[in-house]
Parts: structure tokens; sequence; C-alpha cells
């Protein structure tokens, strides 16, 4: 298989975020923190029976969940509903997973596919893990939300959960702004170490799962990225190992993570007992995302009997093999900014002078749904005052601190241990942006320092010419968003042709230490389109029973084709049905041969393969556009835009590749085009226009009607009485609007 990393970031302004840097959306009614939500599940005694005696089971049973935090109240049928976690499965308490997609394909609750209900069994505070995802998002990493929230299964109180966001497509679609990439869920023993060159190896079982478990692309099954990150963490020498990591690895973010998890004593996770996290493969930068998960076995929960909140911050894992830990420990560099992430969180979120009162704060909302709990006591015997005790004093067995306690013990320590030194700066989140030829070309880059920066530029060269730069400024006035944000911009004039550009960013500090990322320049090719034609050959926006997919689905479908006379790799360009949204699903990692066809699925569902999109096509009318790579500024390879659709009729292409549309009474998905599948559809309802886009002299309607033309800001431009076809030759490029005397509107675009 052809693989291709995008090493490439430059954007039409479409949104103004900057490339690889996580998003946070805002915070959903349903992990509100200022209440603690009842859900309740209603579900058949005999399968909530049957559930508990078989464990191990992730069989999804049909059950009713209801929601009310006092603002939103909901009812949800059809979830599918089931135990969730590795040991906990063993407790009293145990832990849920609820599904809203399971009977019902596609189907979100605020935005969300599935929930998780963690028992917490092993804290007796019963926030530990809440306060880590906090924590982390404070710092700018990518994790998920949650809050605590009642359960009742069936009227019953079953106790006080948290209720985690799930990591799946729709998590990282909506921190990274992809979901076609890989991601692992990785358990034990997931090491990264080393297995060879063949990317099956990867694929090893540990019990009766993965211990790298693919959980997008599952079709495809194809663990090259993985093999391919691993076998650089193994063979890089120290020489190029900065260089190489960060090439295929989000290092300086994960960093951040490497604090967290050695300040937390989330031993649970890779560093220590190689666990409990995930890696994405982000589309948009070509790296692996790090995305911890499970955060319950921290703060002083032991079961190894090791004084978790004294033990040395830069001996803090095993003594068996953590490729990724060690060798970023053994380069001076990044040790020393490592450092400087863990003195950045004993000053902020790990400050115990800052966090205790938060501390206070959830404890007192959740005090009285503890005292209630059944559930509470079952596992380790605790009493409501073994919960009051627990956030200042150890309990004993695996509860070896008091949760305060370990924050201070902790921040002594690991202030004692820390060595600061200087560190060159960091560099990430590097964007190039441009809406087109004769327009300003922007840079911004996230540069970051333990002492002030002397300056940051752009190194750039024009066509291959001599190297120039550009100063980048954090003031607030150079697109570089809020002022001391250290994310820095500046912009230069546009050009007024096809200009190629190679950059780097360079960073120096007060100390004359510089960084110069990344080490192989980018390249931004702008105002270029690809030689290649991928064409939108055909589609069906209301499919009932023309054709299915291979899970038996009559979805909505598109064909592209390929006009052109040399194989096209399609895996760095885009499909939408926005032309305003060109990066809303990538295309897959695949080469279209000339004259052949890929179908690809529009229902929303891009769990189901590397064919299926995450939008559905409106039968009402909307657009389909393929739009190219970054370097190319996502410029439009080609569109359509359609009106009403019929029942299991197809709109495509005559010819294939030609520019004439009509509708096909006998749809060819996958196959060429025949005209005698054609058909007027006369009698339909609603107005058609094609083609459209339209280069032609003449505009084509599904009928005859009376229509009036008007341009983009109203004016009228002419009229037809019972036409199907408006002569459009004479007019100026641009936008326009059909109206029918009956009320119908319809978009024209005219090239």
């Amino acid at each position: 298989m052809e693989r291709r990393f995008i090493i490439v970031f430059c954007f039409l302004l479409f949104g103004f975020f900057a490339a690889g840097q996580p998003v946070f959306p805002e915070k959903s009614q349903i992990y509100r923190d200022d209440v603690v939500a009842r859900i309740d599940i209603l579900i058949h005694p005999d399968t909530l029976e049957w559930i508990y005696d078989n464990v191990e089971s992730d069989h999804e049973f049909p059950a009713t969940f209801i929601f009310n935090n006092g603002t939103v109240h909901d009812t949800v049928e059809e979830i599918g509903f089931r135990l969730r976690g590795n040991t906990s499965r063993y407790s009293k308490k145990k832990s849920f997973k609820v599904s809203f997609n399971t009977f019902h394909s596609g189907r979100k609750y605020h935005a969300v596919e599935k929930m998780n209900l963690n028992g917490e069994h092993n804290d007796p505070s019963v926030i530990r893990s809440k306060i880590c995802w906090d924590m982390l998002r404070q710092m700018g990493v990518p994790a998920p939300y949650a809050n605590h929230v009642e359960v009742y299964i069936n009227g019953n109180y079953y106790g006080l959960y948290i209720n985690v966001e799930h990591v799946d497509e729709e998590f990282v679609l909506s921190r990274f702004g992809n979901n076609g990439g890989n991601l692992y869920k990785c358990l034990w023993p997931a090491d990264l170490t080393y297995l060879g060159t063949n990317p099956d190896n990867y694929k090893f079982m540990s019990g009766d799962r993965r211990a790298y478990e693919l959980t997008i692309n599952e079709d495809i099954d194809d663990y090259a990225d993985l093999r391919d990150f691993i076998q650089m963490l193994h063979s890089a020498t120290d020489d190029e190992f900065k260089c190489k990591i960060d090439q295929l690895f989000n290092v300086y973010d994960y960093l951040k993570v490497m604090a967290f998890d050695i300040l937390t004593a989330n031993w649970d996770g890779y560093i220590y007992n190689k666990n409990n996290f995930y890696l994405y493969h982000n589309t948009q930068t070509g790296k692996f995302e790090y995305i911890p998960y499970d955060l319950d076995n921290t703060f002083g929960i032991d079961w190894f009997n090791i004084d978790w909140g004294i033990r040395n911050i830069y001996q803090w894992g095993p003594s068996e093999s953590r490729p990724l830990f060690t060798r970023l420990m053994a380069i001076t560099e990044f040790r020393n900014q490592y450092s400087y992430y863990v003195k950045y969180m004993l000053d902020s979120v790990f400050n115990p002078d800052l966090l205790d009162p938060r501390i206070d704060q959830i404890k007192q909302g959740i005090l009285a749904y503890v005292i209630d709990d059944p559930y509470y006591p079952q596992d380790y015997g605790y009493t409501i005052t073994d919960f009051l005790n627990s956030y200042n004093q150890p309990l004993g067995g695996h509860v070896k601190y008091g949760l305060k306690p370990y924050i201070q013990t902790r921040y002594n320590t690991a202030l004692a241990q820390l060595a600061l030194n200087d560190m060159v700066p960091v560099i990430k989140y590097i964007r190039c942006s441009v809406s087109g030829l004769n327009q300003p070309v922007v840079f911004q880059a996230f540069a970051e320092d333990n002492t002030a920066l002397s300056y940051v530029r752009v190194v750039l060269s024009i066509n291959g010419a001599e190297q120039q730069e550009l100063e980048l400024f954090d003031d607030g006035m150079h697109q570089d968003q809020a002022p001391g944000d250290q994310l820095w911009g500046n912009q230069m004039d546009g050009f007024t042709e096809a200009t190629t550009l190679t950059f780097q960013v360079e960073a120096m500090d007060n100390s004359m230490h510089a960084s110069v990322l990344p080490c192989i320049p980018l390249v931004a090719e702008i105002g270029k389109l690809p030689s290649h034609r991928i064409v939108i050959n055909e589609f069906m926006a209301a499919n009932q029973s023309t054709i299915k997919d291979e899970y038996g689905q009559a979805d909505d479908w598109i064909e592209l084709y390929n006009a052109s006379d040399e194989p096209v790799w399609l895996g760095d360009m885009y499909l939408s049905d926005n032309l305003g949204n060109p990066t809303k699903w990538m295309l897959p990692d695949r080469t279209l041969l000339p004259g052949e066809f890929l179908l690809i699925w529009a229902d929303d569902t891009p769990s189901q393969g590397d064919t299926h999109t995450s939008y559905k096509l409106a039968k009402e009318g909307e657009e389909i556009g393929i739009f190219g790579n970054t370097a190319s500024g996502y410029a439009v390879i080609d569109s359509v835009t359609f009106g009403t659709q019929n029942d299991d009729i197809s709109y495509g292409r005559i010819v294939d590749g030609a520019p004439e549309w009509k509708y096909f009474t006998l749809p060819t998905p996958g196959e060429t085009n025949s005209a005698t599948g054609t058909g007027e559809l006369m009698g339909t309802d609603g107005l058609v226009i094609y083609p459209n886009p339209c280069d032609g002299e003449i505009l084509n309607l599904n009928g005859f009607f009376d229509i009036a033309l008007y341009d983009i800001y109203g004016r009228f431009v002419r009229e037809g009485r019972h036409v199907d076809q408006i002569v459009v030759g004479d007019l100026m490029p641009g936008i326009y609007l059909i109206k029918t005397t009956s009320g119908i509107v319809r978009k024209l675009i005219i090239r």
C-alpha cells in the first residue's frame, strides 16, 4: 500500500486554528460540573441478571436511557448497555458502557455516540480521575470531559459515578478536526517495544483482545504507521532522534503528559504499567497524538508497595523497556523541556494552594450522593467516615495517602528533585495559511521557553531563491491571536502567480539557545492545482433499495472516477458536503487507477470503514465537493450543487467524466454510466438545475418551469416562461439565484 505523510500545512482560511493544535470544544450540558445529573437505565431484569452473571461479555443489550440535570431532561430508547472495564468487572460496584448508536446507526446524544459510567470503586474519595481530566485540559492536553452523575437502574440507586467522555472517532474529530487516521487503544502490555518490520507483528493478542487495538479503520487493519513509529523509537540514533520523533509524533505535547503522569502518580498508564492510553494518527499533521485514558489509580493509590509521593521524577519508570519514555529522558534537550513542564505544573495546576479549594468544592458537591450510595461500602468496606477521612489521611491497603497529603508531599519532593536547566525553545503547531493568489500569506507557530524569547521568525525561500526572514510577533496585532499567548504570527504579501514556498521556524531565547523546526523544511505550493482529474461521476441522495453497503444498509452514495491518464493517490484529498468546509472528510489512503471507480457511502458512520463518510447527503438538496490537499490551499477539484432528489434515482454525468449531467432511472454505482439509463423525471415537484457549476452555454432544468434569474445581490437578470433550459453563456462568472413562481429557490454557479 502506498504511504504518504503530510508535511505541508497551507490552509484556506475557513477556520482559524493552528495546524495540529488540539481544539477544546465547548462543554456539553451532559458534562456540567455545577450539578450532579441523574441517569436512569431501564432494562429487563432478566437481562440485567445475565449481564452480572457474565461479566466478561461485551454484548450490548437494548435499554432505555433517561438523563436529567434539571435543565436537560431526555429519554432515549433502544440504547446499547453493557459492563465496561478490566478488573473492575469483578468488583461489586461495576462500571457501565452506554452506546447510543448500537441499534440506530449514526445516532448521537449531545454529540456523543457512547458514554462511560465509571464506578471508581478503587478510590474512596470518588474524585481522583475527575481532578486528573480537568488538570489535563487546563494544560492544553486533549482529554475527555468528565463529571459526577448518580445512576439508577430500574429505579434502584446504583450509586455515584463519573461520566467520562468516550475516546472514539467523534472525540478525535472534535479535538483534531479529522478522524480518518488510525486510532489505537493501547492496553497492557503496550510498551511500544520493536517487534520487527512486519506490521502484523503488532496485532498480537493479550487475553481476548489486541494490546494495540485498532478502533478506526478496522476493516483495513493496516498497522504500518504504528510499526513505523515504533521502529523509529528503536533504530533512530541519538543525533537523529529529535528530528525523527518530531516527524512522527506530537512529542512536545507528550512531554506535558509525562510531567502529569509522574506528578499525579498515574502508574497505570504507559510509563510504568504499559497500559491505558490511545494513539491517534492525526491525518492533518501525519503525527501520532497521545491521549491518556483511565485515571483512577492516581494520587497515591498503590498496589506495588511503592511510595509514589517521593519517587524520583527522573527515574520514575520500571527497569524494563519503555522506549518512548527512556529515549526522551536520555536526550538532554527533551529532559530539560520535561523539567520545564514539571515546574509549570507545580506553579499552576498541581499547586496545593490552588488545587485544595477546588477539591473541597467537589467534595461538598458529591457528599450527599456518597452517603446514599449502596455500593460504596461493598468492595472495601468503606464508610462515609472513610470518605471524609480519605481526603486528609491514608486508609490502609491500597490507599497509602490521603488525597491532599499526597499532593503536598509530591509537590515538596518534586520541587526538591527538580533540575531546571536552560532549555532550547519549544516550537510546534506551525501553520501557513493563504486563501488564494493575490491574498496575504499568514504564518503562525507556537513557541515557548523557560526564559524570554529573543525572536521567533520564519526562514523561507520563494521558488528556490535566496533565503529571507519574516519576524513573528506575539502582541495580538500580527495574526497571532491574543498577546502573550505564545502563539506567534505575521503575514507577507500575496503572490500573483503559482509559487513554491519552503520554510522553517526559528526561535532563540535570551540565553542564545535556538531551535529550528521542522528539520526538513515545509513546502507550500500556492495556487497550484493537481494535474489529474478526479471527478464526482454519479451520486444518490435518496437510496432506498438500489444498492446496499457491506453491512446490508441502503445508504446514500457518491461515485468517484479517475478521468485522467495516470494513477491518483486519494489520501491527501477531501470530500465534503459543504463547499465552505472542505476538510469535512478525508478520502481514504487508496490509489485510483485511470478509468477506475470508487464508491463512497455517505452514511455518517465512519466507524464502518474508510469509504464511509462522517456525513449524510440531504435529499432536499445540497453540495458535494472534492478538494485538494493542504499544499493547494484546499483547491476545489470538482463540485456539484443539486436540488431535491427522488428515491432510487441517481444524478450523474451522462458519460464518465463528461460535463453534462442527467438523471439515471437505472443507476450505475461503481460502473460506467450509460445514457440508456437516463430519464427526465417529469412530474417531480422539485427544481433541479444541471450542470451546476455551469461553464457552458445552456443550463438544463428537470422539467418545465416559470423562472426568474437574479444575481447574488438580488438584482433581476432575466426570466423564462414554461422553459426547461436557460441560456447563461453570456453571463459573467459568479453566483446566481433561480426562483420559480411557486417559491423554489436554487443557487447557481457560473464559471
